[in-house]
């Protein structure tokens, strides 16, 4: 496999604020690859710099074996890219955003009519229909379709999926695991845990920073302590009463559950509940979990959070 995207200590910073931060991963043909992490997070930074609408104010980047800043233009033929937010011509039809987009390219609809196919068919009902008269998830559809009317050689897609529906999420989805197929390399921005596991590998990012690279399913390796879900109707309360225990390294919401981090070995965790069920929440009841992505997430971002606060204490 040959490397479609690399990424070496690629730093941004607009004034004060620090967007990127020596950010270096690679992505290989025919690779899905995710970059997770909430607003504000560095994703669309990354993604301008590698599209070449910005230029990085540090470090080096390929795309398809060509440098972001020397060679640009050539780039720009070579890859497809679909922005968080819609911007074909909303005053266009359907038919003719894709006309527009393959005149441009040099290329025809027909020309790579196996890459859109199966989502031009749900699209061709509506083809006269101007693009901004469409549904969130048909416009991303056409978004998607226009970025590979040219068969490019990489598909960067920043957030694709953020207010649609969860059946055009799916169906979306699907449709990457087909172009994946055809060797394209891809990478996707999501603020969603749960699309992370439809990624080959992610990229948990924030504030500018990588916390962790790793295939999903691998994810959970990197978690430390004993992961229980708590509950009691009592919510609040039990969250101080967890998170006042030496024994609990972290305690947070999640869903209708609590989510305690203990450091101590699985035997002692019962003894430790039953005492807290016995003396103050006569309905707790919890059992042992598996943490998934948000859970090393949100772990990783704490100790993140610990070192920097360590870093300023010690330059004071």
């Amino acid at each position: 496999m040959q490397t479609a995207i690399s990424i070496n200590n690629i730093s941004k910073h607009y004034g004060e604020i620090q967007a990127l931060k020596n950010i270096g991963f690679e992505v290989e043909e025919g690779e899905i690859f995710g970059l997770i992490g909430p607003d504000g997070a560095g994703k669309s930074s990354l993604f301008r710099i590698l599209t070449t609408l910005i230029l990085a104010d540090e470090g080096e980047a390929e795309v398809a074996g060509l440098d972001v800043k020397k060679d640009y233009m050539t780039i720009r033929q070579r890859i497809g890219y679909m922005p968080g937010k819609f911007s074909l011509y909303q005053d266009l039809t359907v038919q003719e955003n894709l006309n527009f987009f393959a005149t441009i390219f040099k290329t025809s609809i027909q020309e790579n009519y196996h890459l859109i196919k199966d989502i031009y068919v749900q699209l061709e009902p509506f083809k006269k229909r101007p693009a901004g008269k469409l549904s969130g998830g048909m416009k991303q559809k056409l978004a998607l379709c226009c970025a590979l009317i040219h068969k490019p050689e990489v598909l960067f897609l920043d957030e694709p999926t953020t207010g649609v529906d969860p059946v055009s999420r799916k169906e979306f989805w699907q449709m990457l695991k087909k172009l994946k197929q055809e060797g394209i390399a891809i990478l996707v921005s999501t603020p969603y845990m749960d699309e992370a596991a439809l990624c080959d590998r992610i990229a948990l990012i924030q504030k500018g920073e990588i916390l962790k690279i790793a295939p999903p399913e691998n994810i959970n390796q990197v978690y430390k302590g004993r992961l229980i879900s708590v509950k009691s109707k009592k919510t609040y309360e039990l969250i101080q009463a967890l998170r006042a225990l030496p024994q609990v390294a972290s305690c947070y919401a999640f869903g209708e559950f609590l989510n305690a981090t203990f450091k101590t070995d699985v035997q002692a965790i019962d003894p430790i509940l039953n005492e807290l069920k016995q003396k103050h929440f006569a309905d707790l009841e919890w059992h042992q979990t598996q943490p998934g992505i948000e859970n090393v997430f949100m772990q990783l971002l704490s100790q993140s959070q610990a070192d920097d606060s360590s870093i300023k204490a010690q330059k004071r």
